[in-house]
């Protein structure tokens, strides 16, 4: 399956999901939750040729609805600005390739024990930053899609006064990159989350 392939197929996911969730919370939802959360990021890029790039650590935060469906189902969306990207180094000069992001996630969350729920789903995100920086200097990065679609997995825990906890990992399903080389890059970035529930 080609990139364009993927892509077209990864957007169609993304908006039966969207469609899923209306459904959903039009119709059989029982509980709303609104939230917010902030973490750290652990980001790298990973495919052809990237052996010399290292992780970068950044943070992300945003907001977060729980819908729940049944007592224990739930669908998650969440809306983040997420600091991603990988590090390099050489000839002594320690460089941060910045690939920052809106995404949002849409989580299906299932719980498996008394505050406890597995998630995953899909997202997509919108390009914010793409850039190179090293020491006082910064490069724009050209050739860096504006559209970036991944799948998350992860797990979550909420106690009853509505502080949670989460830890996520998602790949990235699409090229970081637009421009005519055979290599494919996508995005990869492990986070851990705090957050509260009104």
């Amino acid at each position: 399956m080609s990139n364009n392939q993927t892509l077209s197929l990864m957007k169609k996911l993304f908006l039966f999901a969207v469609l899923f969730i209306f459904t959903l919370t039009t119709t059989h939802a029982q509980d709303i939750s609104f939230g917010i959360k902030a973490g750290v990021n652990f980001s790298s890029v990973t495919g052809d040729n990237v052996d010399e790039l290292d992780g970068r650590t950044s943070l992300h935060a945003g907001g977060v609805v729980n819908i729940g469906i049944s007592e224990l189902f739930a669908v998650q969306p969440e809306v983040l600005f997420s600091a991603q990207g990988a590090t390099t180094s050489e000839e002594g000069i320690d460089a941060t390739v910045k690939l920052d992001y809106i995404n949002i996630p849409i989580m299906a969350d299932f719980t498996v024990a008394e505050g406890f729920s597995l998630q995953g789903g899909p997202q997509i995100g919108f390009n914010m930053t793409s850039e190179v920086e090293w020491e006082d200097e910064t490069e724009e990065l050209e050739d860096i899609e504006s559209l970036d679609l991944g799948l998350g997995i992860g797990a979550q825990y909420r106690l009853p006064m509505g502080l949670f906890f989460q830890a996520r990992y998602v790949i990235g399903m699409s090229d970081i990159s637009s421009d005519d080389s055979d290599d494919k890059n996508q995005n990869s970035v492990l986070s851990i989350s705090a957050g509260w529930f009104f």
